[in-house]
């Protein structure tokens, strides 16, 4: 049979309607050509749709609705599906977020302003501290003098774990998803040892000061929190002799870690967030906050585990009972109320992802 196709007007009471049939074909024939139709436009603008998405990546449909791989939608300054740093990014986060300032010292950008040595100097009331120049001179001289973690390019996404210790982490089966990134960076005591489940088993960055100090393995990095010139000197000793055994509390005089592989927050970065991130709020941050700001200034995407309370409200560590609840919310010194609304924010502005456990 011949197939001639034309164009019958359908009337009716309220309305013209054009519609295109063949003549003479039978009326399953037709609604299998009306269906192949119809997903043939559908297929025609899911694809148009995803084409254009590539071109302009502020289109995020496809990123948050099916979960594709991070590198798929590269905007250029990272491989992720979105980098910590955006071109659209509004105003709150771009006037504090600055790159320039780096969160590791080195011999390069170790000279602090008068400014900046007076705050620091005053956060621990050092009355009498040693030479800070020679003290970092020797320093690097025990530790390495590298500029770490300013390679970002457009092949690069680099994921980072930033892992509190929360109660909230309990039987939370966050372990897994913890170990699966490429940078893990817990602080102070965190164990992990039978707590694996929840908080994973990798570290690749360890976050301390001398009066929480605690022995690693030769595979993680140590990253010093110095609070004074004290805490620096105590490092070169903590790796050598041994000799600091005092700074306002006793101290571990020897520490377990790879010289190599030692790392220092600067004091120049540390006043930054403090000032920049937290407007001043509290006398210095907790090193929870310090922490997370050197993953969001270090990595492309950051995921935080272990932060808050847990869901009856408590505030203690993971390894702790409840009984203790409240044992590390209040310290006198940081402003926790504060920080963690900066760091809800950060996630309500999809900079962070909040895992908030149990």
């Amino acid at each position: 049979m011949s197939l001639f196709w034309s164009v019958e007007l359908l009337t009716s009471p309220n309305k013209l309607d054009f519609d295109i049939i063949p003549h003479a074909m039978p009326l399953p024939k037709r609604k299998r050509i009306r269906t192949f139709m119809l997903l043939f436009c559908i297929v025609t603008f899911a694809t148009f749709l995803f084409s254009y998405t590539f071109r302009d990546p502020s289109l995020y449909f496809f990123k948050y609705a099916f979960r594709l791989p991070d590198n798929l939608f590269s905007k250029g300054a990272c491989a992720c599906r979105r980098c910590m740093a955006e071109p659209e990014d509004d105003p709150w986060f771009t006037e504090r977020f600055n790159l320039s300032i780096h969160p590791l010292m080195t011999s390069g950008n170790s000279l602090l302003s008068d400014d900046t040595f007076k705050w620091w100097q005053w956060l621990q009331a050092e009355s009498h501290p040693a030479n800070y120049t020679e003290v970092v001179e020797e320093l690097f001289q025990v530790i390495p003098d590298e500029a770490l973690y300013a390679d970002g390019s457009p092949e690069r996404c680099r994921t980072c774990a930033v892992v509190g210790n929360s109660g909230n982490l309990k039987g939370s089966q966050y372990g897994d998803l913890i170990d699966s990134t490429d940078i893990i960076i817990r602080m102070n005591q965190a164990p992990t040892a039978g707590f694996e489940e929840d908080v994973g088993s990798r570290t690749t960055h360890h976050v301390m000061y001398p009066e929480s100090s605690v022995d690693l393995d030769n595979t993680t990095h140590l990253v010093l929190i110095p609070f004074k010139t004290l805490d620096l000197q105590w490092i070169i000793s903590a790796l050598t002799t041994g000799t600091i055994k005092h700074t306002y509390v006793p101290v571990t005089s020897r520490i377990k870690a790879n010289k190599d592989m030692v790392l220092i927050y600067s004091p120049t970065f540390f006043k930054y967030v403090y000032e920049t991130w937290l407007d001043s709020h509290g006398r210095y941050p907790s090193t929870g906050f310090l922490t997370l700001l050197f993953a969001i200034h270090i990595c492309d995407k950051v995921s935080v585990f272990g932060f808050g309370a847990d869901q009856f409200g408590n505030w203690h560590h993971y390894w702790e009972e409840n009984h203790l609840a409240g044992a590390f919310r209040h310290t006198g010194v940081h402003d926790g109320d504060y920080e963690y609304n900066v760091t809800l924010l950060l996630a309500d502005k999809h900079k962070i992802q909040m895992f908030k456990g149990r």
